[in-house]
């Protein structure tokens, strides 16, 4: 008998975020549209680390507003919780762009597992094709998505 083994070398961005009182709502649990907040720290370090900030974006002329958001939330968190975020590219298609999160807390425990969808537009609102405009960013998405 023959075994294959096949790994994948998969770039992993985890952003950390420590639970703030003001986040936290009466219960003294993390009040859901925090997760949205979150979600947005994690894009922004994710592009910030493939050497894309949404700075170079906007000059580049281009805006990315969000089409789509979702959100699964497993366990509660509450005050002075580490969660850390690992955010993948879903997919890239010419003016489209599918982000998946996964939230853990200090302790391991899944809090939250969400996607978000974004298009990017000139800002006189066109499509803008990254493949065809901007191939660099383009192919670099493509290589960090997890379902090339």
């Amino acid at each position: 008998r023959f075994y294959f083994l096949i790994f994948l070398e998969v770039l992993m961005f985890i952003c950390k975020h420590e639970v703030q009182y003001y986040e936290t709502d009466r219960m003294g649990i993390t009040h859901h549209s925090n997760y949205v907040r979150w979600m947005e720290e994690a894009r922004t370090f994710f592009l910030r680390e493939i050497g894309w900030a949404y700075e170079k974006i906007e000059e580049e002329g281009i805006i990315s507003p969000v089409t789509s958001i979702s959100c699964d939330y497993k366990a509660t968190s509450t005050f002075a919780d580490v969660i850390s975020i690992e955010i993948n590219v879903k997919s890239v298609k010419s003016a489209r762009l599918s982000f998946v999160y996964h939230m853990v807390n200090q302790n391991g425990v899944l809090v939250c597992t969400a996607a978000s969808e974004h298009s990017f537009l000139s800002k006189n609102g066109g499509f803008v094709n990254l493949k065809r405009d901007y191939p660099s960013f383009f192919n670099l998405l493509k290589e960090h998505s997890v379902m090339q």
